[in-house]
């Protein structure tokens, strides 16, 4: 018995992103629409864990996840801190995260999807550079031939962007954790991947 791939691959470090990024990239979806608790790959183990149960009845409007062997660091900062004229944002020290566009029930995370990067939105979590990819699933009947983000209905949009911009708000405060700053193409989205892969590899090196 070969057993030389009976070890489960890391999530973030063991999955390939594919050979055709950042045109398409290989996602690993955390949570999914009919999930009432955010789940989050255990950066350790790369087993999902149980982050934390909503506080509030968000649902998360897309695929939720990260890109593989991605890393948000100094590179893709740079591009917010040009946006908003600043030089003290930094990354969030985790992978990419991407939301993935899909007209499909998929049921459950710790899966992998092939998808299509159209745009992004630009948010800061405390100062921290946070941005979602936004994708769409491959060959998906409904949003598989969008190319850029313009194409996709704005009420999809305005979905997104409210969840963001409130999911890790605490009951009782009346401050936001999260603020959204814009929204971003095809062409920056794809440009904000190549910086989290030289992040990423950078990170690799120091370790």
């Amino acid at each position: 018995m070969d057993l030389s791939n009976a070890h489960k691959a890391h999530p973030w470090h063991g999955i390939s992103l594919g050979d055709k990024v950042p045109e398409e990239v290989r996602a690993f979806i955390e949570i999914v629409p009919t999930d009432t608790v955010k789940y989050e790959v255990d950066k350790e183990s790369g087993y999902l864990s149980l982050d934390r149960p909503q506080k509030f009845s968000n649902i998360v409007p897309s695929l939720y996840g990260f890109l593989p062997r991605t890393y948000c660091g100094p590179k893709m900062a740079e591009l917010t801190n040009k946006a908003l004229v600043r030089f003290d944002i930094e990354g969030d020290g985790d992978p990419l995260d991407v939301c993935v566009l899909t007209e499909k029930d998929v049921t459950h995370g710790d899966i992998i999807v092939n998808a299509r990067p159209i745009g992004g939105l630009r948010l800061l979590d405390h100062n921290q550079a946070d941005d979602k990819i936004i994708a769409v699933l491959k060959n998906d009947a409904v949003y598989g031939a969008i190319t850029d983000i313009e194409q996709v209905p704005s009420g999809i949009i305005r979905r997104l962007i409210h969840y963001f911009s409130t999911y890790k708000d605490i009951p009782g405060e009346h401050t936001n954790r999260m603020k959204f700053i814009s929204i971003y193409n095809a062409d920056v989205a794809r440009d904000i991947i190549m910086r989290s892969i030289e992040d990423y590899s950078n990170l690799i090196k120091e370790l």
